[in-house]
């Protein structure tokens, strides 16, 4: 039989979209039974009212497909939780989204607001989930790099960065993976470009419980003009120590909702069912005390891991959001930063990703980032095999 192989292929976009360096690093520490400071996993341990209302719902027979936009009990408890700590005003029935994660939640608003070939603005360091969903897309993102270490705002080069084919940019704050927390003075100056240029504003705000000193996280929904045209993305995943139950959510406009609901429906069909009772018992039940709780466990954790890093002889940029440290690690061994990544796991049993994997044009080769969304033993056991 003859074999065919002309039109048997990979799509022109499959050998450049491949396995993040994060999960590479994730395998890679299995295998050698080493402290995975690499994925943002947030392995600390649940709030005893979501496992618990997860657990009941799974009993009561909650097992079903949800409503494509969530069930209302969450859809509620988000828009209140909106309305007392992001100042947003949203309605549950017409404006909010339940979302596989906050990766589906970008994902299906790319596919109902924007097309092949549209550009958008993506600031330097980057997710990789939100870079590669724009190229999944056949989007083009358009990378401005920020100031290494001040992750300073270059807006000139934003400006400049704009074509007739940007539709859109995107804002993650606190940031993954620097830790950056967009100031309000910042986001003023984002709302005026987007503004002037009639564009779409994506935001990641999936840390946004995660400040520190003093630091204050701002929705830019919320800013003057802002509210139809941004696509307020988030998630519990982080929030409540979920990441497996991927349960995320979106707000936008009632013009925008429908269309981002029914791309979410084809592709997710719907966050699981007895996992959104047990975030929406969360949202209910945890009193304003945990999340200010969390922020300072997580403060002290971040200062911990930083103080190792400097006794390790790298220097760590200290982030004041996310869970995330990017350090220059540039007296590690190895030619670039993928090779110092497995240097380190290799000498001293810390997993960490090389950030190459967030920059682009070569950049980032001495740095890596490591995660202190752990638990505290294996916190402590990182940070003592770090300092030898």
């Amino acid at each position: 039989m003859p074999t065919a192989t002309e039109k048997l292929h990979l799509s022109e976009i499959a050998p450049n979209v491949v396995q993040s360096e994060i999960r590479s690093m994730t395998v890679e520490c299995d295998r050698l039974g080493g402290v995975n400071l690499a994925q943002g996993v947030c392995d600390t341990e649940p709030p005893a009212p979501v496992v618990e209302q997860a657990i009941q719902a799974i009993r009561d027979g909650r097992n079903i497909y949800t409503r494509l936009d969530g069930i209302a009990p969450l859809r509620e408890a988000i828009a209140r939780k909106l309305e007392r700590d992001n100042s947003m005003t949203v309605d549950p029935e017409s404006e909010v989204l339940v979302t596989s994660g906050a990766t589906g939640g970008l994902y299906a608003a790319a596919l109902a607001l924007l097309n092949p070939g549209d550009e958008v603005i993506v600031f330097e360091p980057f997710y990789g989930y939100h870079l590669n969903t724009l190229i999944s897309l056949r989007i083009k993102p358009v990378v401005v790099p920020m100031a290494e270490g001040s992750w300073e705002i270059d807006f000139d080069r934003v400006r400049s960065a704009i074509t007739e084919k940007t539709r859109a940019l995107i804002v993650n704050t606190p940031s993954n993976p620097c830790g950056k927390v967009f100031s309000l003075k910042e986001l003023e100056i984002i709302a005026g470009i987007v503004e002037e240029n009639d564009l779409f504003l994506f935001t990641d705000e999936i840390y946004e419980y995660f400040v520190y000193d003093g630091t204050r996280h701002i929705s830019p929904a919320t800013l003057p003009g802002m509210a139809e045209r941004t696509i307020s993305i988030s998630g519990l995943s982080k929030t409540f120590s979920i990441t497996g139950w991927r349960v995320g959510y979106l707000a936008a406009s009632s013009r925008w909702l429908g269309a981002i609901g029914y791309f979410h429906d084809l592709t997710y069909v719907c966050s699981p069912s007895a996992f959104q009772y047990g975030a929406a018992a969360g949202l209910l039940d945890l009193p304003v005390s945990y999340y200010t709780g969390m922020a300072e466990e997580y403060k002290m954790k971040r200062d911990k891991l930083c103080s190792a890093l400097q006794d390790a002889g790298f220097t760590p940029s200290i982030p004041p959001g996310a869970y995330y440290v990017l350090a220059d690690v540039s007296s590690i061994e190895g030619a670039n930063a993928k090779e110092k990544a497995r240097t380190l796991l290799r000498e001293r049993g810390i997993a960490a990703v090389a950030g190459t994997a967030f920059f682009a044009g070569g950049r980032g080769e001495k740095l890596l980032r490591f995660c202190f969304a752990k638990r505290t033993e294996d916190l402590d056991r990182a940070c003592k095999l770090l300092r030898g």
